[in-house]
């Protein structure tokens, strides 16, 4: 049944039928028709205004990261557009669902370069290299159809970005506007038999099998510990891809002491993940068989061929697999015991990094075992990414392979918004923070409860070091002026305090828990043990 709207309205009333509840960003002219629908549907969704509009971006990258729902952004077209562009590429490197709304300049001026407010240059082929898909609905009527296509591009396949726009003389136009129910986008394809029973034959008769998995994996934690069980399994998970197995058991290995294990492999099923590390620097390359997962067939061969490929959802194939492997299984004895040792072993060699080590600790006993750890691009968040138990999916939530430094505060205030109910902790760097040291305003005018620790080195610390170690300290461009962050956080209305040891750290942290809304905390730091040599595998092991 249509009804008349305006192209403003078309948007919201889509995005509500679609379960949008949140959406972050920033009004501008351009987008003044659809911020007043927002008004009128303020009961159904929150809009939180953020300081940037990379920020704005990298909320709503948040949210989807933390609770796999979609997360949407509303930003003004040109600058404000490209202002997201970080984000964006984060949530394409991450397989994030985020849907950025973008205002236009007016329709009849589109590609005219007649110096419009906000005008670039073809605006819409200049996304298409951070979003998965960008369209355009030329008429409110237009709304309902084209958004129900950015929603089967985000989640019908591997989840990615979208940038939906409209010119602003369309979003105030009224005519007749049919509003569409929201459809289920999953993607399913045709179950390949040969392939998965190929797939059980490989993986029930291999001696060592191993699992590699990613945040492809998500949704599909039940189906893949009973794989792992029935082959006595290891399950190593990248960085992005933590918690998909609990770190309580046995058979989970976060990626420092999964490369261990990878010389014995003799079959590896690889699921939802571009498997670039085991792939291109762990080596074995001609020894190691892989049967391969994916619901994307070009990624299901990078980087390297696989011998058996099921192009499948995760969970649909793991399924499959624990039905066939018992058929071909060997009688296998339990590794626990190996296992644990194994994994002991190489978090052992971290402890001995300190003070890092000490401060990690102090961290993983605050944050409850659901708690959301967001981390940045510093020294202090690669030791966590690869030393801290991980108890349960969307739980760690890292850059990806983008390493998008100043990530780390406004995407722990979009996972923060998602999940209400679970404690989220933010770890950054001094460098980091500065990049949307403004959110901390967001932060305090919404109530948004983060905890946001600042390792303070007063340098881009990873950078300094590698100028350290690889140009004999010939140090350029590193060393930053910081404010008294303590001052700082107080200055925004929010719990600021200074911790220099672990101890103190965590006193700190009980007093910010005890405290109403967002808190600050700034860890002096200097000069640390670096974690790359244990972390990277050595050369003398690639193909």
């Amino acid at each position: 049944m249509s009804e008349k709207m305006t192209g403003g309205q078309a948007i919201v009333g889509t995005l509500t039928r679609q379960g949008i509840d949140t959406i972050f960003g920033l009004p501008g002219v351009q987008l003044d028709n659809t911020f007043d629908a927002l008004y009128e549907a303020r009961n159904k969704i929150r809009t939180i205004h953020t300081r940037h509009e990379q920020a704005a971006g990298y909320m709503a990258l948040g949210y989807a990261q933390a609770s796999g729902r979609v997360g949407a952004c509303i930003v003004g077209p040109g600058p404000g557009l490209l202002n997201t562009g970080a984000a964006l590429a984060t949530a394409a490197g991450s397989n994030a669902p985020v849907l950025c709304i973008a205002g236009q300049i007016p329709s009849s001026q589109i590609g005219g370069w007649m110096g419009m407010t906000h005008e670039i240059r073809d605006q819409t082929s200049a996304m298409r290299g951070v979003a998965k898909w960008v369209g355009r609905a030329e008429a409110p009527s237009d709304a309902p159809r084209v958004l129900d296509e950015a929603f089967r591009q985000m989640l019908g396949e591997r989840h990615q970005p979208v940038v939906f726009e409209m010119a602003p003389d369309i979003m105030g136009k009224a005519e007749d506007v049919t509003l569409q129910d929201a459809q289920t986008y999953r993607h399913e394809t045709a179950r390949d038999e040969d392939a998965l029973a190929e797939a059980a034959r490989l993986l029930g008769t291999a001696a060592k099998p191993a699992i590699f998995v990613g945040s492809g994996v998500f949704g599909a934690e039940a189906e893949l510990l009973r794989v792992a069980e029935l082959l006595e399994a290891p399950v190593i998970m990248s960085r992005t891809g933590r918690g998909a197995v609990s770190d309580a058991h046995y058979l989970a290995q976060p990626m420092i002491s999964g490369q261990e294990l990878w010389d014995e492999v003799d079959v590896a099923l690889v699921v939802g993940t571009r498997f670039s590390a085991p792939g291109l620097a762990w080596g074995r390359a001609d020894e190691v068989k892989l049967v391969r997962i994916d619901i994307d067939p070009a990624q299901a061969q990078m980087p390297r061929q696989a011998d058996v490929t099921v192009i499948a959802q995760a969970s649909t194939a793991l399924a499959d697999l624990a039905e066939r492997i018992p058929a071909h299984n060997k009688d296998r004895a339990s590794r626990e015991d190996e296992l644990r040792a194994s994994k002991q072993a190489a978090l052992d060699k971290m402890a001995e990094l300190q003070p890092q080590y000490g401060f990690a600790q102090v961290i993983r006993d605050a944050l409850p075992e659901d708690g959301i750890c967001v981390t940045d691009v510093t020294q202090m968040a690669t030791f966590l990414q690869n030393w801290m138990p991980v108890y349960h999916p969307r739980t760690m939530i890292t850059p990806g392979y983008q390493a998008t430094l100043g990530l780390a505060v406004p995407t722990a205030l979009g996972a923060k918004v998602a999940c209400p109910d679970k404690k989220v902790f933010c770890i950054s760097g001094d460098g980091g923070f500065m990049f949307n040291v403004q959110e901390l305003s967001t932060a305090v005018a919404h109530n948004i409860d983060v905890t946001i620790i600042v390792f303070n080195d007063s340098a881009f610390g990873n950078v300094k070091r590698y100028q350290k170690e690889s140009y004999g300290a010939r140090y350029i461009g590193v060393d930053l002026h910081n404010p008294d962050m303590e001052m700082l956080g107080r200055s925004f209305g929010m719990t600021s305090l200074r911790a220099e040891t672990p101890d103190a750290l965590r006193a700190a942290l009980k007093e910010a828990d005890a405290a109403p809304g967002p808190a600050l905390i700034e860890v002096p730091f200097s000069e640390v043990p670096s974690i790359w040599k244990l972390i990277r595998r050595p050369s003398s092991a690639s193909n």
